[in-house]
């Protein structure tokens, strides 16, 4: 989780904060300068524009929406397409979960450069639809089509994610791990698909035209194969081509998010004082942007077994339960290279 400095009093003010840890100020996150600013009289005026709070503060969101900008939802809020209904205060409380998971993957994938075209401005564009299975009585499954993304908001529930986790046999889930995989999907749609870069996709994670419907059937029937974890990253990414490019982005989400959170948090790893053998520094960065992806993994795989050695240290498991092969290293490059390409055109 990112975090910012107080801009009245400079000490830590996290991510998500309402006001200041330490001095009070009301804050909110105004998404432009991917800063938290100071709100008197609950708004402010940033490089000539009014901002005020989203609509949504009451539900623990701290983004600031742009006077001008016709409606009183923030940027995360306004990608939201179906929620809901107004008298179901349980799903609306696990909507608000949701929302916070939802608003940390907007920061990223704005912060990587990746292009967000929400449904209302094209057809295909980014949507999300948060619905509970719970108290709609109707059920919702989790998945992308065409731009929108379902999430059930039973995620939500701990109980209930848990135990679904742990009758898959899944060493990891959470709601920002279904966003960002699903997401992926969204990606590997708009980014790779019918482009120039579909080709070495294919070479690296499999045909996406075969049969969707005949891969879940085999691998609800059969499971994974015995030697997956010498090519994927995970059981599930070995059901299908889609599925394991979405599994591979999710990840590097999830590796990319946590070394700029080390890193503008100036963790680092020195040598000279580590309790075993190391060849240099190990300093993670805000953004590998510029870098190769072998320079993301050398970093990772340093700062993940301390992480896991703090979480051991707890009594907890690991922060990052998984291994990267080869193979997975290789598909890494190329979620890293469908990034970094997307950010540059974009930009």
């Amino acid at each position: 989780m990112r975090a910012f400095a107080c801009p009245a009093c400079g000490r830590l003010a996290p991510f998500e904060s309402q006001s200041c840890p330490s001095c009070s100020t009301l804050l909110g996150l105004h998404l432009p300068s991917r800063t938290l600013v100071a709100i008197p009289d609950d708004e402010v005026v940033v490089d000539g524009v009014r901002w005020h709070r989203c609509v949504n503060w009451s539900w623990q969101c701290n983004w600031l929406v742009a006077e001008d900008s016709g409606s009183g939802q923030c940027a995360a809020g306004r990608l939201i397409r179906r929620r809901p209904e107004s008298d179901d205060t349980i799903a609306l409380e696990k909507l608000a979960d949701a929302s916070a998971s939802l608003r940390q993957l907007l920061f990223q994938l704005l912060d990587l450069g990746l292009p967000v075209d929400s449904y209302r401005q094209r057809d295909g564009g980014l949507a999300f639809d948060l619905l509970s299975s719970r108290t709609s009585g109707q059920q919702v499954t989790i998945g992308h089509a065409n731009g929108v993304i379902t999430i059930d908001l039973a995620e939500s529930l701990d109980a209930h994610r848990e135990a679904l986790r742990v009758r898959l046999r899944e060493p990891y889930r959470t709601m920002l791990g279904h966003l960002r995989h699903e997401v992926g999907h969204y990606y590997e749609n708009i980014l790779v698909e019918n482009g120039p870069l579909i080709d070495d996709c294919r070479v690296l994670f499999g045909d996406e035209r075969a049969s969707y419907s005949d891969a879940i059937a085999r691998h609800y029937k059969f499971g994974a194969p015995e030697d997956w974890q010498q090519s994927f990253i995970s059981e599930y990414a070995t059901m299908h081509p889609w599925e394991d490019f979405a599994e591979c982005f999710a990840h590097y989400l999830h590796i990319t998010d946590t070394l700029a959170t080390a890193a503008e948090s100036g963790v680092m790893v020195r040598a000279d004082l580590a309790a075993w053998a190391m060849r240099d520094d190990v300093a993670p960065r805000t953004s590998y942007h510029d870098a190769d992806l072998d320079d993301i993994l050398e970093d990772w795989q340093i700062l993940s077994g301390v992480f896991n050695r703090v979480n051991r240290s707890m009594g907890k498991g690991d922060l990052y339960p998984f291994t990267i092969p080869q193979p997975v290293h290789e598909k890494l490059r190329f979620v890293h290279r469908v990034v970094t390409t997307a950010a540059r055109t974009d930009g």
